[in-house]
């Protein structure tokens, strides 16, 4: 069955923003994007040095990769729907990856200090692979706080404001 102009219309009505986002939102979109991007990244950085060095089962490996699989499928569908003035995606993408997603990527290496570890210890010690990864990780979790600092400006508040009351 097709759609008649009539039924087609009234669709777009009711899907298509009243207000197009502004640049704040659109720059929060596009930064999740780059977030996903470094996270993708990352993963396979790990994923090849674990196979190199032989550290983790194709089990741990497989399930691991599900498990950021989900969470970067998750995390674009959100930032699609953020960007198209959903509220729930906003909080959503700033609780879900601002806060639990950053606190999983600093924890690590701030756990290596307060156990004793030193930046100097671990800077002279890197090698290629760490500071490519480093570099990327900088990216990600740069992308994710400006992300949501962008997704609470004044303009972007004003355009999820307008979502609800539509």
């Amino acid at each position: 069955m097709s759609a008649t102009p009539s039924t087609t219309t009234q669709h777009r009505r009711r899907t298509a923003p009243a207000v197009a986002a502004p640049a704040t939102v659109r720059t929060a979109h596009t930064l999740w994007l780059t977030a996903v991007a470094a996270g993708a990244f990352e993963t396979v950085l790990a994923v090849g040095r674990m196979a190199f060095e032989g550290t983790g089962s194709a089990g741990e490996i497989g399930a691991g990769l599900a498990v950021r699989l989900t969470v970067f499928t998750l995390a674009v569908l959100c930032a699609r729907r953020m960007r198209a003035g959903a509220g729930w995606a906003r909080v959503t993408l700033a609780v879900g990856l601002g806060v639990l997603g950053t606190a999983s990527m600093v924890v690590q290496p701030l756990g290596y200090l307060v156990d004793g570890g030193s930046l100097a210890d671990a800077v002279s010690g890197a090698g290629a692979l760490d500071w490519v990864f480093g570099a990327s990780r900088v990216v990600h979790v740069a992308a994710v706080l400006t992300a949501v600092a962008l997704m609470f400006r004044p303009a972007s508040n004003a355009y999820f404001r307008r979502g609800r009351q539509a």
